[in-house]
Order: C-alpha cells, then sequence, then structure tokens
C-alpha cells in the first residue's frame, strides 16, 4: 500500500482529467464535520453554557481566534463570503465597539490565560479598517490574551486597499503571515468581475510586506471565472510566481447563485468557461507550481517544501478549520464578528450574519448566536475519519479503531465497501489493514471524504463542484 511519505514523494500529481470529471459532484469543502449547512436555531439542544464550561477545564489546549471584519467598498461579483459594502469609513470604529462588546461578553466564559497560538483577521476585507482601527483591534486583543511564543498571526489583504501605515499597523499587532487577494491578473477577467486589480499593487504589496518582515505570503487565485481562458489563467499564475509567495491557493470558483444572488450576472452574460475549460486551467495551474517546486497540500492549497503547512504534512501533523488547512491541531476555535464561527471539541456555533441582528444580541447583552450544534458520539467518529482523508489522505484501521474506541473496519463495513468503485478507478489503494488515497485520488479527496458522511443525503444542503 502506498504510504503518504511515497505519495508525496513521487512528484506532480498524474492528473485524470476524465476521472476528475467523471467524480466532480458537489460535496462540502470539510473544513467542519458535520458541514455548516448542518447548523440550527435550536441553541438549547447545543447546551452552549455547557460546552464553554467543558472546553476551559484546566489542561485544556492553547486557543485560535479569528476576527470577521466584514467591509469592502465595491462587490466583487465572484464573492460568496459575508460581507458589507460601504465606503463610510466611521464604520469600522462603530464595528469594533461591537467586537469589544463581544470580546467582553466572552471573555467572562473563557480561561484567558490559554496560550493564544493562532489569530486571523477574515473578511471582508480587514484593511478596510484604517491603521488607527487596526492598532485599537490589536491593543484590545492584547489587553484580554496572551500569545503563544511562537504565534501564527495572519491577515487577510485586498492589495487594492493597502497603504504602507496598513502594513505597519500589522506588523504592530504582531501579524506574520498575509494572505493576497488576487484572483486573476488579466484585466479583462477583473472587469468581467467588477473587481479591477493591476499587477502593480500586488508587487507593491508583497514588497511592503516584505519590507516590515512578514514571514509568510500566501497569494489566492480562482479559477472558472468569466472570460478566463487555460492560456490566460497560465499566464496569471506565471505573474503569481514571480511574486515568490510561500503559498499558493488555487480555488476552484463555487457558482452559488442560491446563496449569492449577484453570480447571476454571470449567467446573464453566458461568460463562464465551460466545465472541460474549467478542468483545462485547474491541470495548468497544478503543472506550473508542481514545476516551480510547490508540494500540493491538498484541495487547493499549495506550499514551499521549507513551509510550515509542508512540514505538517510530511510530519502528519496536518489540521482542517475554516481557515482551510492549518499546522495549529488542538486548538479551540473563538470567532467574533457577524458570522463568525466557532469549535470547541464538541460543538460549532455561528454568530448572526447581519449587522442589525447581530447588533441586536450584543445590544441585549447576549452572546450573538444565531446556529450552532452539538456533535452527538457518531459525529465525533465520523470526523476523525473524515479529517484523516483530508489531512493524512489514509485511513489506518487499527490506529483509528484506538482513536475512536470501536472495532473501526466491523463498524464502518458498509461505507468501506462503498469505496469499491474509487478502488477500481484507482482513486484509492486498500490492503486488510487500511486504505490509502493514491497520487490520482489526491484531486478528489472531498468525494472519497464523502463516502464517511451520514448527512449526504437528497435535500441536506447544497454544496458547490468539487472541482
Amino acid at each position: 500500500m502506498i504510504s503518504l511519505h511515497e505519495s508525496l514523494a513521487a512528484g506532480p500529481l498524474p492528473l485524470d482529467l476524465a476521472l476528475i470529471r467523471k467524480y466532480a459532484v458537489p460535496a462540502p469543502r470539510y473544513t467542519s464535520y458535520p458541514p455548516a449547512t448542518q447548523f440550527n436555531t435550536d441553541l438549547a439542544a447545543a447546551r452552549l453554557d455547557q460546552a464553554l464550561v467543558q472546553d476551559n477545564r484546566p489542561g485544556v489546549g492553547p486557543l485560535s481566534l479569528y476576527f470577521h471584519l466584514p467591509f469592502c467598498e465595491t462587490r466583487c461579483w465572484f464573492c460568496g463570503c459575508t460581507n458589507v459594502v460601504t465606503r463610510r469609513r466611521e464604520a469600522a470604529a462603530e464595528y469594533l465597539d461591537d467586537v469589544e462588546n463581544e470580546l467582553k461578553l466572552t471573555s467572562a466564559h473563557l480561561d484567558c490565560g490559554r496560550p493564544v497560538a493562532q489569530l486571523h483577521l477574515g473578511g471582508g476585507t480587514p484593511t478596510f479598517l484604517p491603521p488607527e482601527q487596526l492598532r485599537r483591534l490589536g491593543a484590545m486583543v492584547r489587553e484580554r490574551f496572551r500569545y503563544a511564543p511562537d504565534a501564527e498571526i495572519s491577515v487577510e489583504i485586498d492589495p487594492r486597499r493597502l497603504t504602507r501605515e496598513h502594513v505597519q499597523a500589522l506588523r504592530e499587532l504582531g501579524a506574520n503571515r498575509a494572505s493576497l487577494g488576487v484572483q486573476d491578473t488579466d484585466p479583462r477577467v477583473q472587469l468581467a468581475v467588477h473587481r479591477l486589480q493591476p499587477h502593480t499593487l500586488n508587487y507593491q504589496a508583497v514588497g511592503w510586506l516584505r519590507a516590515e518582515g512578514f514571514q509568510s505570503i500566501n497569494i489566492d487565485l480562482i479559477y472558472g471565472l468569466p472570460l478566463q481562458t487555460e492560456a490566460s489563467f497560465f499566464r496569471t499564475v506565471d505573474d503569481i510566481l514571480a511574486l515568490e509567495p510561500e503559498r499558493v491557493s488555487v480555488f476552484s470558483y463555487a457558482h452559488v447563485p442560491w446563496i449569492k444572488p449577484t453570480q447571476r450576472i454571470f449567467e446573464k452574460r453566458g461568460e463562464l468557461p465551460t466545465p472541460e475549460k474549467k478542468l483545462g486551467m485547474f491541470a495548468t495551474a497544478h503543472a506550473q507550481l508542481a514545476a516551480a517546486g510547490y508540494v500540493h497540500i491538498g484541495l487547493d492549497h499549495f506550499a514551499r517544501p521549507d513551509d510550515e503547512l509542508a512540514k505538517a504534512q510530511r510530519a502528519g501533523t496536518l489540521y482542517r478549520n475554516f481557515q482551510g488547512y492549518s499546522t495549529h491541531a488542538g486548538a479551540s476555535l473563538y470567532g467574533f464578528g457577524m458570522s463568525a464561527i466557532s469549535q470547541t471539541a464538541d460543538t460549532f456555533r455561528q454568530n448572526f450574519k447581519t449587522l442589525p441582528e447581530y447588533r441586536t444580541a450584543l445590544a441585549a447583552g447576549r452572546l450573538p448566536v444565531e446556529r450552532a450544534l452539538r456533535l452527538t458520539p457518531e459525529d465525533r467518529r465520523r470526523r476523525t475519519i473524515i479529517m484523516s482523508i483530508m489531512c493524512e489522505r489514509r485511513l489506518d484501521y487499527a490506529a483509528l479503531s484506538r482513536e475512536i474506541g470501536i472495532n473501526f473496519a466491523k463498524a464502518y463495513a458498509r461505507e468501506l465497501a462503498a469505496l469499491d468503485d474509487l478502488e477500481q478507478d484507482g482513486l484509492i489503494a486498500r490492503t486488510p489493514a487500511g486504505m490509502v488515497v493514491t497520487p490520482v485520488g489526491v484531486p478528489l479527496l472531498r468525494v472519497i471524504a464523502m463516502r464517511f458522511d451520514s448527512y449526504l443525503a437528497p435535500g441536506a444542503g447544497r454544496h458547490a463542484q468539487t472541482i
């Protein structure tokens, strides 16, 4: 049976486009299990107060903090994020008043002596906040929490809305990693998706970040956007490689107009690439990144071999959460701001997705939670199985039996039998001791994980295509 080490050493992924075409069905991204589509408004059933007490008992692990900063000056028509479009700068200070209120309410339930191993500023556009407001946010966090010596502090950046003072304020906050939203460098594509971003701005942003001492830079790209072609996306990836980022994320455009009605603009114009052309972009980008020496971490994540993600992958300590692949397993995630998601050992909770509802709850002195979910013992077992596939690309039956406390092969015999077609098509290899995802199957990790998802029944929720 192929080991993960052997798979990684085998070099670039042998992309079988016929198999990808066959298995490219809608599926969750498995940044959590159960997926967020299963969260519900029955907060009493989640017993969140009890979960907070359990999560803050002596001896629990570190904290991971997420702040959702939702404001954008303009709307990118492809975007699936929860955001607020405004040019009113005063909105930043008002919103931080809300976040500070939420911090006070939440920290009353927390052991704030637990070290913060990870902090992430997402959005929206975190750099919509003026530098003085970023400094204020940093002070709010440091007033209540203490960072671990090796804490990873990361921020999402829109190069169109960045100044040198922003970068300096982020460094003062402690930020050492940045993720730049680029998506595509072709002006025609940018115009089609309502996001004009000259490549000179990307160079400028990277230069400022390097000069201020940022240790890691990630570039986000999207394939499958209107007017993209295989040739144009090749040029985009080439442009990005010239910036020498430590990480590159190549996302498949998620067309979900039933969630984001703005995306219907693309359907009316008929400018979206066909599935065949989209597959061509996917294959081309993978080949370019492999040729440039990047390691395929999983799904849409690539990293240089000396990057922390690549090291974690080799060590078998890779983890997956709502920010994607991570090196910080075992940390409890606490999210702040509208739509932010928190995760403890056996619960998820998500804040209200609209600013008025979020503020109304805070004004009443309540945690602004709209939806939640308490995991059953079976949910936790399946989460362990699915995350093994997503992060380790394998299932070791004996190790899983020890971890979940039951005989894995016996308890999940039906699911294992349902893998026959994946084995016949070469996506996985099996022995009596376990299963490993082959290099051919790596692009379809989500499809393999789906076979252990008990919630994927008709009507259980709608998801974007896997590729």
